[in-house]
């Protein structure tokens, strides 16, 4: 019988960090965050282009879970909602910009194809793009 060499709970940091800010969406929407600072839903889905309203959601409610991004919710008609970066999300910033720097010394670049949110990314560190 098959019995796994490693307890669940036990991960490599570099995997932890991957799956809080890796994939096709958390990056864009952590960069967009950092640079607007608070945006509402509706201000956050105009920035991004071509994701679903459904993962836009579950995308925010992941890094919510992580701890990344806060969200507030106001008692109001119609329904008031702002999303900012915590502490722990501004913290992966320097972090995505290093990335993207790195990025763009092997990728080269069609800015006029380039994703509005990726253009974020490196804002506060005088860019390269």
């Amino acid at each position: 019988m098959y019995q796994k060499k490693l307890e669940d709970d036990i991960r490599c940091p570099l995997e932890y960090g991957l799956s809080v800010f890796g994939g096709k969406w958390k990056s864009r929407i952590i960069c967009v965050l950092a640079e607007k600072q608070l945006l509402r839903y509706s201000e956050l889905r105009k920035e991004m282009t071509n994701i679903t309203d459904a993962v836009l959601a579950a995308t925010l409610k992941e890094l919510q879970e992580e701890g990344i991004v806060d969200r507030k919710q106001y008692n109001e008609i119609p329904p008031k909602v702002e999303y900012t970066l915590t502490k722990k999300g501004v913290s992966v910033v320097p972090i995505l910009q290093s990335i993207c720097r790195w990025s763009g010394a092997y990728h080269k670049e069609d800015n006029e194809k380039a994703l509005l949110q990726c253009q974020k990314c490196d804002y506060n560190s005088g860019g390269n793009r």
